[in-house]
């Protein structure tokens, strides 16, 4: 018979906080792209990235690929928040106005409910002139924890 054992979440969170940020800093892509992490609470994350010229699209506005994968770090912030390895189940991301050379983009993730198995989140993606994107996400929580749980 197996017992399950009881984390508490929160406590994870503050008391391994500067681990949990140090493994998310450590996305290549994200760094690649020059996104930076600005702050990261229980379930929610925020995050900027610089507009510049290789993240254009044929028109002159920031390429789709671009705001989703500021949408997409904050998303993978956010779950992983707790110190528990979180993936991607779904996404679906609404573009609501362009971004241009230039624009900071600040996207927020923000948990909407979790459980042992899923956490659904709703990101936003603004620019200094307003919203630019929306996303809801869908995360998988799997078993492990990815920093130190003590033993009782």
């Amino acid at each position: 018979m197996s017992t399950k054992q009881y984390v508490d979440e929160r406590e994870l969170h503050r008391k391994h906080y500067d681990e949990i940020c140090s493994k998310l800093k450590q996305d290549q892509f994200a760094q690649f792209l020059g996104i930076k992490l600005l702050e990261l609470g229980e379930g929610t994350a925020t995050a900027e990235v610089i507009v510049e010229d290789h993240m254009l699209n044929a028109h002159g506005t920031a390429h789709g690929a671009i705001i989703f994968s500021l949408a997409d770090f904050v998303f993978a912030a956010a779950c992983n928040s707790y110190g528990k390895t979180s993936v991607a189940l779904s996404m679906n991301i609404g573009f609501l106005a362009a971004a241009m050379k230039g624009n900071r983009l600040v996207a927020t993730a923000t948990e909407e409910k979790k459980n042992n198995r899923t956490a659904w989140y709703r990101i936003r993606v603004e620019s200094e002139y307003g919203l630019v994107a929306t996303l809801d996400a869908l995360a998988y929580r799997k078993s492990e924890y990815f920093v130190q749980i003590d033993e009782e």
